[in-house]
C-alpha cells in the first residue's frame, strides 16, 4: 500500500515536473465521458499518429522496470505470524538495505523494491540477493520471510498497524477493514516513452489483468481455512476503496479530475491512496502493476513482469490495441478478475468479441503470439515464455494446496497448515 519516495526506487528515477508529471486541472472540471463519435475520432487520431509513434520506439526505448515485493515476517522456529515487528529488525534491515527496503501498513510485513533495471537477468539477481540479505538480517533476529498473497494462519483481528502519519490516517479512515490487510502483492513498474499518456495505455492494459492475478494466486488459505480460492487476497483487499479494476478513464486529465475531486473534498491526500489494479504512479513515471499476488518464486516474479513489460511494449508500438474498450467490455474484465481469484489457471475466461470462455493455458498462448516480437526487443523471451510453463504446470496456489491435501490425510489439518507453512519460508529463497 506504500507509495515509496525515494528516487532510486520503484524501476526509475524521479521524473522531471515539466516532462512526466500529470498536469493538476482546476477542480470543477467535468471527468468527461465519451460518446461513440468521440471514441471513434480518438481512434482515427491514434491511426494518423501511428506512423510517429513507430519512429518513437526506437531501440533507445529500454521500458527500464522495477519490482516491489511484499513479505510476510513470522517467528523462524514456529512459523507464527509476528504481530509485533522488533525496531532493531528494521534497523538492521535498513543498515544491509538502505532504502531498497521499507515497512508496510502492517507491522506483520514488510517490503524490498529493485533498483530499475533494462535486463531481465540482474533484475532476477537482484530480486534474489534482496531476499536473501532480508532473509539473513531476519534469522538474526529468530525470524523468516514468506513471500505469498495471504499467510496459512494469520488471524488479521490481531494485526497492528505500523507507525507513521500516513499509516495512522489510513487506519483511522478504514476501521476493522485496515486490519484485514493482512496482505502481500507483487508491483511492476515500467517506464514507458516520454510522451506517451501513461493513463490512456493502462485503459488499455485493463483485459489483461485477469490473466496477470490468475498467473500470479498464492492466496488459497485465509484464517486457517481454505478459501475454495486461488488467490483470496484480492477478496480482502477490495474492502477497501478505489482498488479493484480501475474505471475507464483515457486520458491523464480525466485521471488528474478524478484525483483532484477526491483531494479537494477531503477524502485522500494524493494519488498515493489511489490503490487499482494498476495505476499511474504518483512519485515516478511509471504505469504501476498491482494486481499480482506476492509470488512464492523469484522466477515467476520475473515472468510477470516480463510480461508485463512487454505487453506496455506492444500497447505503444499498436496505439489501436484495445482503444475501443466499452463499458460492457469492462464489466466482462471485472467478471473475469473474479474467475482469476476463484480458479487461478484452471479457470475460463469470457471472451466478449468472440462469444466464447477462454482457458486461461490457451489464452497465454495467444498472447504469447502477439507479444514474442516486444520481448524479443526487449531481450525478455525466456522469462515471457515462463508464463506459458505457470499456466501449465501451476502456481504457488496450487504447490500450497498439494502439500495441504497430503499432509491432512496423513497428519491432520494443524500438521497440514504447518506443513504449507514451512514449504512457503522454504520456497521464499529457493
Amino acid at each position: 500500500m506504500s507509495e515509496r519516495e525515494s528516487d532510486q526506487q520503484a524501476g526509475t528515477t524521479r521524473a522531471p515536473a515539466s516532462a512526466n508529471e500529470i498536469p493538476r486541472l482546476a477542480f470543477g472540471g467535468a471527468i468527461e465521458t465519451r460518446s461513440l463519435s468521440d471514441v471513434l475520432t480518438a481512434i482515427r487520431d491514434r491511426a494518423e499518429d501511428a506512423a510517429a509513434r513507430s519512429v518513437r520506439l526506437r531501440a533507445s526505448d529500454s521500458f527500464s522496470f522495477g519490482i516491489e515485493e511484499e513479505y510476510f515476517v513470522v517467528d523462524a522456529a514456529t512459523k507464527e505470524i509476528v504481530l509485533t515487528r522488533p525496531a532493531q529488525f528494521l534497523t538492521d534491515a535498513k543498515r544491509a538495505l538502505g532504502d531498497q527496503v521499507a515497512v508496510e501498513m502492517l507491522q506483520s510485513q514488510i517490503e524490498v523494491a529493485t533498483l530499475p533495471h533494462v535486463d531481465m537477468a540482474t533484475a532476477r539477481a537482484e530480486l534474489k540477493y534482496l531476499r536473501q540479505a532480508l532473509a539473513r538480517v531476519a534469522a538474526d533476529h529468530g525470524l523468516a520471510i514468506v513471500a505469498s498473497g495471504t499467510y496459512p494462519t494469520a488471524d488479521w483481528w490481531q494485526a497492528k498497524p505500523s507507525a507513521g502519519k500516513r499509516y495512522e490516517k489510513i487506519m483511522h479512515d478504514l476501521g476493522a477493514v485496515g486490519k484485514r490487510d493482512m496482505l502481500c502483492g507483487l508491483h511492476v513498474h515500467v517506464e514507458l516513452p516520454n510522451g506517451e499518456d501513461r493513463v490512456e495505455v493502462m485503459s488499455r492494459m485493463l483485459p489483461y489483468l485477469p490473466l496477470f492475478i490468475a498467473l500470479s494466486t498464492s492466496s488459497p488459505f485465509w484464517q486457517s481455512q481454505p478459501t475454495g480460492l486461488m488467490g483470496y487476497r484480492l477478496a480482502a483487499y477490495d474492502e477497501l476503496p478505489r482498488t479493484g479494476i480501475p474505471e475507464l478513464l483515457r486520458s491523464r486529465e480525466e485521471f488528474d479530475a478524478y484525483v483532484e475531486a477526491l483531494t479537494r473534498g477531503g477524502v485522500i491526500d494524493d494519488a498515493s491512496y489511489v490503490w487499482w489494479a494498476i495505476r499511474p504512479s504518483l512519485h515516478h513515471p511509471t504505469l504501476e502493476l498491482r494486481a499480482p499476488d506476492s509470488c512464492t518464486f523469484v522466477e515467476d516474479s520475473i515472468a510477470i513482469a516480463a510480461l508485463y513489460r512487454s505487453l506496455a511494449r506492444m500497447l505503444v508500438r499498436d496505439p489501436l490495441r484495445n482503444a475501443d474498450l466499452t463499458a460492457v467490455e469492462r464489466a466482462i474484465i471485472v467478471e473475469n478478475k473474479w474467475r482469476a481469484q476463484r480458479y487461478g489457471i484452471h479457470g475460463t475466461f469470457v471472451d466478449e468479441r468472440s462469444g466464447c470462455a477462454v482457458r486461461v493455458p490457451d489464452m497465454v498462448d495467444d498472447l504469447l503470439d502477439d507479444v514474442l516480437p516486444d520481448a524479443e526487443a526487449l531481450g525478455c523471451v525466456p522469462e515471457v515464455l515462463r508464463c506459458r510453463a505457470i499456466a501449465n504446470g501451476g502456481t504457488s496456489a496450487d504447490a500450497q494446496l498439494a502439500v495441504f491435501d497430503a499432509e491432512t490425510k496423513s497428519a491432520g489439518r494443524g500438521a497440514a497448515l504447518a506443513a504449507v507453512s514451512d514449504w512457503l519460508a522454504a520456497a521464499t529463497l529457493q
